[in-house]
């Protein structure tokens, strides 16, 4: 079952760039940064009250964050929800008709459990569900 908002991804072309202007535009504090072999990127993660800005920096041009910054351009990315049952999640929105983009979930950022639902089931918005593992 969806607990909260976990995380907002945005993909950026560079976190040597964008960190600083969220923490000194924004006063946000970023509280760590990891590379994620898996998915290509580089991510910053800041606090914004209980849900976490994820910024997302790719680390190969064929990375689904470099294709999505080459149509779209700098910008949100998905949205994150956590879940304390991430199989039943998956097994529910399947279920609903929604195309699955990862049938498993994997080790993602943050040492947590991922996997995404395609946008053109969700009227444009990929999203992730997510849990500790």
């Amino acid at each position: 079952m969806i607990q909260r908002i976990d995380h907002l991804g945005i993909a950026v072309k560079s976190l040597d760039e964008t960190v600083p202007v969220y923490e000194k535009a924004l006063g946000l504090k970023c509280g760590h940064r990891e590379e994620v072999p898996s998915q290509k990127v580089r991510t910053a993660f800041f606090e914004a009250g209980e849900v976490h800005l994820e910024l997302l920096e790719a680390t190969d041009p064929e990375s689904p964050i470099a294709k999505f910054i080459e149509k779209n351009g700098e910008g949100i990315h998905h949205i994150a929800f956590y879940t304390d049952d991430i199989t039943g999640q998956l097994a529910q929105a399947k279920e609903a008709g929604c195309r699955l983009i990862h049938e498993e979930p994997f080790e993602g950022a943050a040492g947590k459990l991922v996997a995404f639902l395609h946008p053109k089931s969700t009227h444009g918005v990929l999203t992730e569900f997510c849990t500790s593992k």
